[in-house]
């Protein structure tokens, strides 16, 4: 008597099956990470679009600038802590956001008015945040990426060739950047009311050229007010 010893393995059918839930759930990931990149593209805009309002709403209501505005230690003495003392040179009331002299961008200062500018917005109600201690009130809001937003006006915005006051968001990859500037505006890094920088030392050779989507690089966005 002969035996037969018959290998068990997978038929075509049962491999192609597993062929399609492969492709299944590669085809979730994708569009996961496509979905996420959306999400991220959709919070820069609206990062700029809801700083510009609350911005306006601001000078509005108050007919002063955030952080520039003389009137905000009254008005606001004794509203979620003591509002810290500007530093001098700064809150002029000349509408301007400004850095007091000698003091860099995003300092420890709370009295610096690029500071004062948010802990005013927040005060009012325009954005939300905290308002409990200099420390947290002046802090910079930060963005979907973990970069900082940020507002200035005079040499700051000289440097992108912007007028006015502006707001900056940091460390924003190539695709969102691409995406927000060809949404807001007109594709270009160099022209119109959003322009870009690399902010980081990688691509430092890309400063004055237009965007390079390599998905490595990483953008400094600012947006005209």
């Amino acid at each position: 008597m002969r035996t037969t010893n018959r290998q068990a393995g997978f038929t075509l059918v049962e491999i192609a099956i597993v062929l399609v839930i492969i492709g299944l759930l590669l085809g979730g990931i994708l569009k996961g990470q496509e979905m996420i990149t959306q999400a991220r593209i959709k919070n820069q805009i609206n990062d700029f679009n809801g700083v510009t309002a609350a911005h306006f709403s601001y000078v509005d209501r108050y007919r002063s600038v955030p952080g520039d505005d003389l009137g905000a230690m009254a008005r606001w003495g004794g509203a979620g802590g003591q509002i810290p003392a500007l530093v001098a040179g700064a809150a002029d009331g000349n509408g301007q956001i400004d850095l007091p002299a000698g003091t860099a961008y995003n300092s420890a200062v709370p009295g610096d008015e690029t500071r004062m500018f948010w802990w005013h917005l927040r005060i009012a109600g325009f954005i939300q945040g905290p308002t409990a201690a200099p420390a947290q009130g002046t802090q910079n809001p930060t963005n979907a990426f973990g970069g900082i937003v940020g507002a200035q006006s005079g040499a700051g915005a000289a440097t992108l060739g912007l007028s006015g006051l502006i707001v900056c968001s940091n460390n924003v990859p190539d695709k969102v950047a691409i995406a927000v500037d060809t949404q807001m505006d007109d594709q270009s890094s160099l022209t119109g009311s959003i322009r870009a920088l690399p902010n980081t030392a990688a691509v430092a050779a890309l400063a004055g050229a237009q965007y390079a989507e390599t998905g490595s690089n990483i953008y400094l966005m600012c947006k005209g007010v």
